[in-house]
């Protein structure tokens, strides 16, 4: 009973700080229904947003499958938010979130065998074609990551990185990072429809998140920790593997599933988006490298190469 009274009083003593009447909260309580699974978890919402273009079953594989993916860059966003604006940041509480990230994208890099074993490629070649315009390419939480995962000047085109620095207009670096490549001539400055609408969305967003994250990225709170500490071989080899996780594995389990089916007998060579997709996804092109300082140099000059 005296734990029950005790329960009571710090309840009553919540209400009172914001000026509220306990009263009313727990009459709230006496006519609320119980909360199921399928209303916590919005299972009717969720099972509902799969909308196929065309009559092909393989279609909503597909969907589901990137759906999937965007969950999982959610999480992972949250996670790397934790970190970054954490207060008093310890190495443990750092080493356990990154292992959170880690095995998220994990679980994506195995995952690829679903799109990548799990469709007919002749109905891919045929239900492809009503996305076009669309691209994987304008996933704006992948993009996100990238910016909350390591300093600006890892994501610049490998072509530009000598005329950027910290003190370049975030506009500028925008237009010069890597993936601009897949959408972009850079001799005329022409960009692709695809790339022109995913700007027009997401722009501001990738501006505001680059100028948020320019000094909370995982790398620069991977620095504040204690110099001790960030040189556990525990910790680094966790940092490796995110890195390379993201920036090899994952791709090219991407890489591999996109050659299948684009590449294959009856498809075209050619991306939903038009670009230039082989030199854009691959990692020896684009040396997409999340923390260099921790990589030696013949592992950065190989980067890519032997996948």
């Amino acid at each position: 009973m005296s734990d029950y009274s005790e329960l009571v009083n710090e309840i009553d003593k919540k209400y009172k700080s914001l000026d509220q009447k306990t009263e009313a909260y727990l009459e709230g309580l006496l006519w609320s229904k119980p909360i199921t699974y399928w209303d916590y978890i919005q299972t009717d919402a969720l099972l509902n947003l799969q909308v196929q273009r065309t009559v092909f079953p393989d279609e909503n594989v597909f969907i589901m499958y990137h759906q999937i993916n965007e969950l999982l860059f959610k999480m992972i966003l949250w996670e790397i938010k934790q970190v970054s604006y954490a207060e008093n940041l310890t190495t443990a509480f750092f080493a356990e979130r990154l292992m959170r990230i880690s095995r998220y994208f994990d679980m994506l890099t195995t995952s690829f065998t679903i799109m990548g074993d799990g469709m007919e490629i002749e109905q891919y070649t045929k239900f492809r074609h009503t996305l076009t315009p669309a691209s994987g390419f304008q996933s704006a939480q992948y993009r996100l990551i990238e910016f909350c995962s390591t300093d600006l000047i890892n994501l610049i085109d490998y072509r530009f990185r000598s005329i950027i620095d910290r003190n370049t207009p975030y506009e500028h670096a925008l237009e010069h990072l890597y993936w601009q490549a897949a959408g972009k001539d850079y001799k005329t400055g022409e960009k692709s429809y695809f790339l022109k609408q995913f700007e027009e969305k997401y722009k501001d967003l990738f501006l505001r998140t680059m100028e948020e994250y320019n000094t909370i990225n995982l790398w620069q709170k991977f620095k504040e920790l204690p110099e001790a500490d960030q040189k556990t071989p525990e910790l680094i080899k966790a940092m490796r593997h995110y890195d390379y996780t993201v920036n090899i594995t994952w791709v090219m389990g991407h890489y591999n599933a996109a050659k299948k089916y684009i590449d294959s007998a009856t498809g075209d060579g050619e991306a939903t988006g038009g670009s230039d997709w082989k030199k854009y996804m691959h990692p020896r092109y684009q040396r997409r490298i999340f923390f260099p300082e921790l990589w030696t140099e013949q592992e950065l000059a190989s980067w890519g190469e032997n996948v």
